[in-house]
């Protein structure tokens, strides 16, 4: 599912906070975005026509709830930016974020880390091929 920046907003104020109506959305983006009510009524009914978000009414009030969750939306995105972007392959992506991004001390362990468990995990399935 490809998800545009203003619905990125909307996404993760609901993923926040849920069920969450339009004016819920609105106060938790306003400082970031400057929009108005109907701009973010207008989101997130692109939201509900993607099947992204639901909407039931309550009293006079609509609210908003995900039908996704925000690691699929994230391993759909990152899917599609290393097709587009890097001929989809992952390397050349780990490589431009490495030299444009400075890890911290845990963010390099971590990702040693689970470089160590892949290598692993091949040298395993390798090794029980015939």
């Amino acid at each position: 599912m490809r998800i545009t920046d203003a619905e990125w907003k909307v996404m993760n104020a609901v993923w926040h906070k849920h069920p969450a109506s339009v004016r819920d959305v609105l106060e938790m983006v306003e400082d970031e975005t400057n929009w108005a009510y109907t701009t973010v009524k207008t989101v997130m009914n692109r939201l509900v026509a993607k099947g992204a978000l639901s909407m039931r009414r309550r009293a006079n009030t609509n609210l908003y709830t995900p039908l996704v969750n925000k690691d699929e939306v994230q391993k759909s995105e990152i899917r599609s930016l290393v097709d587009r972007a890097f001929d989809g392959t992952v390397g050349p992506l780990v490589h431009f974020l490495l030299d444009e991004r400075e890890l911290s001390d845990a963010e390099s362990e971590l990702l040693r880390r689970r470089l160590d468990e892949l290598a692993e995990s091949k040298d395993r399935s390798r090794s029980k091929q015939p």
